[in-house]
């Protein structure tokens, strides 16, 4: 083979290894950063605890704001603290219409108005009335729906309470985020299986045991399990002897949830 015919070749190699690197990489999916916001617990020296809850999930092709805690002074407080951004945010997903979910939300939206709001559709339609329509976008959610790539709400839930939940696609499985958890805790993990036909890695959020017994808990415990529930984190509206059955049943499987806590998950 002469010279010029090797280099023709070496040139052709090199274009399909780019190309094929390149491709790879445009479909691997960024770790992910779930950053305790609000909670009733501390983890972090120097951020505030209060009841309500608020997490910032960084990694996905947006960044979302998913509630925003009771009080706006401990919220902002909080995000000082942890150096956040509220101008890099895309989006706030808001799971239900209780003030220790919702209690930050207008004043995020002073700071960055230019987001979309995901709202149960039962309430929506109020917040509406609230916020600068010429800046945030607010979008009604009922059934199930993909908010970016590989990110989802497991559509408006529950008959009393009505409540949303965060579901996001991985490579390791599914990782679910939840406020309140008002229509069940297993209720949602069994919602985000239908939407999302794979295995769950994680779910972390307030799962609303609190007047659940010690049996109760433990047979939902056996449930997550049989469920293949890999970690899990319970805060918030659990309940503290709840949150330590939890802990005793997962063991270096349980992820402590607390203000300025930062949970990263490696998708390489």
């Amino acid at each position: 083979m002469g010279i010029g015919k090797k280099i023709v070749l070496l040139t052709i190699l090199v274009v399909v290894f780019l190309f094929v690197f390149f491709f790879t990489l445009m479909g691997a999916q960024k770790d992910l950063k779930f950053t305790i916001l609000y909670d009733n617990y501390v983890y972090k020296e120097g951020t505030k605890a209060d009841w309500g809850f608020s997490c910032l999930v960084e990694g996905p092709e947006k960044t979302i704001l998913f509630d925003t805690g009771t009080k706006p002074a401990i919220l902002l407080h909080n995000i000082e603290e942890m150096n956040v951004d509220l101008n890099k945010i895309d989006a706030v997903v808001i799971s239900h219409n209780h003030g220790d979910h919702t209690g930050g939300l207008l004043t995020v939206l002073k700071i960055n108005p230019r987001v979309s709001v995901y709202l149960p559709v039962s309430f929506a339609s109020k917040y509406e009335q609230k916020v600068d329509k010429d800046k945030t976008r607010v979008i009604a959610v009922n059934e199930s729906m993909k908010i970016c790539k590989d990110v989802y709400s497991t559509g408006e839930m529950g008959t009393g309470i009505k409540e949303q939940s965060l579901i996001l696609d991985t490579s390791k499985g599914l990782v679910i985020v939840t406020g309140c958890s008002h229509q069940g805790i297993v209720n949602i993990l069994k919602k985000a299986k239908e939407v999302l036909d794979k295995d769950i890695y994680m779910v972390f959020g307030g799962f609303h045991l609190m007047r659940h017994s010690d049996e109760e808990v433990k047979d939902i415990i056996k449930i997550f399990k049989e469920m293949g529930v890999q970690k899990c984190g319970a805060t918030h509206c659990t309940g503290d002897r709840q949150i330590e059955l939890f802990k005793k049943a997962y063991g270096d499987n349980y992820v402590p949830i607390g203000t300025g806590n930062i949970l990263k998950i490696d998708l390489k």
